[in-house]
């Protein structure tokens, strides 16, 4: 492949990018248009609801884009949705030859579009900076595709496989960088998922604190089989105006529910797996809210209870060189535990990151 097109297209991966986090339920995607060698004009998605990335790219360029070569890391859109189809705006504008990253996984797409380009004489090319590309939009893809939301494990422990001491001090045991970079991830998510024991002892505030203080706070979800989070919680605060979603089961007293809902709470009854929130049916739940994407940051066994439930899609685990001890610290994940190496879950394309202050951060799929 030329360089060029590889070049440009990873404008477009760049520019769609700048969007994390912001245009969910909707994929992220930037667009180049090129004219002799030049960039004319270029966009992305901003926000839901929204001009695509081809449209601003389109404005940009104006008259201009007759003739000219665009560039996008995902197939444009073919069908009316909050916007109209940018697979005829690209026609009516004259463009000539179209560079594609990827075909949409989305099934109202799907290499639909690509069929109307070049049914309208446009030359389409796929496949340019596939891999980035896939990896860039892997929770929409999911979404999409499932109608779940992508879930992150993270975790933070000390090299001895600690998440607090055995007194139960927990802050802080990695370095400030990596609570800065957990900070970076929950400004991408739509939603961070804790236990009603996480908190209980840590009482946190789950909000998005990046230091140009220009975060976005996800939704805050908190795993109560019986509904008997504090209403005194630093959630329930006037920290942050991001809705608090209480996940309950069916046997939460009346009265519980009622409380919290008094103090802002959304409470969500999901059906009872071994008396405790079943894991998979909330995530229906919240797929059909459209909650692409999840977070959960809670302690052992909130933890354990989500890779039983096979409902993890990635684990950040960011790593401390300290040695905690302690025959009963508990570690990142609690529950019952695997009898047989063979059960035990791998982690697959795996990236393992230095972070400052001697912290590294291990990533993978499972």
């Amino acid at each position: 492949m030329d360089a060029a097109h590889i070049a440009f297209m990873q404008r477009a991966l760049k520019l769609a990018g700048q969007a994390k986090g912001r245009t969910s339920p909707n994929p992220l995607v930037g667009a180049v248009i090129v004219k002799n060698g030049k960039i004319i004009g270029e966009g992305y998605h901003q926000k839901v609801g929204t001009p695509h990335a081809e449209v601003h790219a389109l404005n940009a360029a104006g008259e201009n884009a007759k003739g000219a070569t665009l560039y996008t890391n995902l197939e444009p859109c073919c069908h009316w949705g909050r916007t109209p189809p940018c697979t005829q705006a690209l026609i009516n504008a004259g463009i000539a030859e179209v560079y594609i990253a990827e075909v949409d996984p989305n099934p109202k797409v799907a290499g639909k579009g690509v069929h109307q380009l070049e049914k309208a004489g446009i030359c389409v090319h796929v496949g340019v900076c596939q891999q980035a590309a896939e990896k860039l939009n892997e929770v929409h893809t999911k979404y999409i595709q499932t109608g779940l939301p992508f879930v992150t494990l993270k975790i933070a422990m000390s090299l001895d496989g600690k998440i607090s001491t055995v007194s139960g001090e927990s802050q802080w045991i990695t370095s400030k960088a990596s609570r800065q970079r957990g900070h970076e991830i929950r400004d991408v998510v739509d939603a961070i998922l804790v236990g009603r024991g996480t908190v209980e002892h840590d009482n946190p505030a789950l909000t998005t604190r990046l230091q140009d203080g220009q975060g976005q706070d996800a939704t805050r979800i908190v795993l109560d089989s019986h509904g008997r989070t504090s209403t005194d919680a630093r959630i329930f605060n006037a920290e942050s105006s991001a809705r608090v979603i209480i996940a309950v089961t069916p046997d939460a007293p009346a009265e519980n529910v009622t409380a919290l809902q008094k103090v802002g709470a959304e409470v969500v009854t999901v059906p009872a797996s071994e008396g405790k929130v079943y894991f998979k049916g909330l995530m229906e739940i919240l797929g059909r809210r459209e909650i692409t994407s999840v977070l959960i940051e809670g302690g052992g066994e909130i933890n354990a209870s989500a890779v039983a439930a096979g409902v993890v899609d990635k684990v950040m685990c960011f790593i401390a060189p300290k040695i905690i001890g302690g025959r009963k610290a508990p570690g990142p994940i609690g529950g019952e535990g695997f009898a047989k190496l063979i059960d035990v879950p791998h982690l697959q394309r795996i990236r393992i990151t230095p972070m400052l202050d001697a912290d590294f951060l291990i990533e993978g799929y499972l």
